[in-house]
């Protein structure tokens, strides 16, 4: 039996930099998952730290993307109608949310957020020697039609708001950004206050290398196996039971089922995304990510080639694999970009956690003392995880995060 400050469950960006916060403050910290840091959501993303994202992700209303959607060939959502039916609840909430007011609630609590991201990023990188993944490159957001392009006026005009720089591209000034693409019909936006990352399973593991060094402890384990008892908590690993009086639930699309055996209940939604590593023909070659906007996927270049990664399948989580949004978004792609060939076992599949109201949940439980929250971050996780880390490690040694948590707070469920 061994006897630590904290435990933190989940080893993904989330889990590892808050296990890195907690250690930097002298707490024995020990981190826990099943599997090997950064190999489930945390690899499979865009590797992006966007300094935008002042808007929810939000279903079209144009009736030719609605229909695509309904027939399933849309490339943006692609869906199980089961998994729909029993999503109704929650999409309901959703609808509670999307709304004027919800838009600027969620403005309002993202936008110092987005501007902290790549700092805490930044910083984490520099300790943890993994300055060598990130690139100061911006990103590129491209549209097919004028629509779509008028469609996205809200996230650049809460940009304006918050003093976030971009560009509008129309024609040919995308190639300007962007030489590799086949931009003649395309208009874009380039946002060049964002970074991104060539390897996020790499800046993980750079990150969970440097929490080993500076005595963290890591044990493979079930976050199942975790027991409230009186002096605190409990689990026990194959190499060795741990006792601690915290515990940081940082489980990703797996976190609300756990915190319901403990009788927290929160409205967490899980959606899937796919990707594909490709190796471009000879000579293409990009230089950021690059999302066309109409069809909900991004291409990024990796050191495993460029990487394709799909919009939202609404599916069970732990349902088989259908890639058939993957294929569908390669060919689309293709229309932009000469995509090459596959790398053979690129495939991936994995979930993302959704709130009702876009924010993730980062605070101390609704009913148990000495259990934390970090997860339901969406579609950001990799681009708020370190921040995220930080700001639960502040909560926890009774720092000031200098934000206001009350709107990340468990407590907004409770009603």
């Amino acid at each position: 039996m061994q006897q630590v400050d904290v435990i933190v469950l989940g080893a993904g960006i989330v889990g590892v930099s808050t296990a890195v916060h907690l250690r930097q403050r002298g707490l024995q910290v020990a981190l826990i998952d099943r599997r090997h840091p950064g190999e489930e959501t945390s690899h499979g993303n865009a590797g992006l730290i966007a300094r935008n994202g002042f808007c929810p992700a939000r279903f079209s209303n144009r009736a030719a993307d609605l229909a695509d959607i309904a027939i399933k060939q849309s490339t943006a959502v692609h869906y199980d109608l089961g998994a729909v039916f029993r999503m109704i609840p929650w999409f309901r909430r959703f609808a509670q949310h999307s709304g004027a007011q919800g838009m600027q609630r969620y403005a309002r609590t993202m936008a110092p957020l987005r501007e902290l991201a790549v700092k805490e990023h930044r910083a984490l990188s520099m300790v943890s020697n993994g300055e060598r993944f990130y690139r100061k490159s911006g990103w590129l957001q491209v549209y097919r039609s004028e629509a779509s392009f008028r469609a996205d006026e809200r996230e650049r005009h809460y940009a304006r708001i918050f003093g976030v720089d971009y560009r509008e591209l129309s024609g040919g000034d995308v190639n300007t950004v962007e030489p590799g693409l086949k931009a003649d019909a395309l208009l874009g936006v380039f946002w060049p206050e964002s970074e991104s990352v060539t390897n996020p399973s790499g800046v993980v593991e750079a990150l969970w290398r440097y929490f080993i060094q500076e005595g963290g402890l890591y044990f493979t384990g079930e976050a199942a196996a975790l027991e409230q008892r009186r002096s605190g908590w409990r689990i026990s690993t194959p190499r060795k039971e741990l006792t601690a009086k915290q515990v940081v639930v940082a489980l990703g699309p797996w976190s609300a089922d756990f915190a319901s055996k403990l009788g927290d209940r929160f409205p967490l939604a899980v959606t899937r995304g796919y990707l594909q590593h490709y190796r471009p023909r000879s000579g293409a070659s990009l230089s950021r990510p690059v999302m066309d906007v109409d069809h909900g996927y991004v291409l990024t270049p990796m050191e495993q080639g460029i990487r394709l990664t799909t919009g939202m399948e609404i599916a069970e989580r732990d349902a088989p694999a259908n890639p058939v949004q993957l294929l569908r978004a390669g060919k689309r792609a293709e229309d932009i970009f000469p995509l090459g060939q596959p790398v053979p076992g690129g495939l991936w599949m994995g979930s993302r956690p959704h709130l009702p109201d876009s924010l993730p949940v980062i605070g101390s439980s609704l009913s148990r003392p000495g259990l934390w929250y970090n997860f339901g971050h969406g579609a950001s996780g990799f681009g708020l995880g370190p921040l995220s880390g930080r700001l639960l490690a502040d909560l926890i040694t009774e720092r000031d995060p200098g934000l206001d948590m009350l709107p990340l707070s468990p407590l907004r469920f409770l009603a």
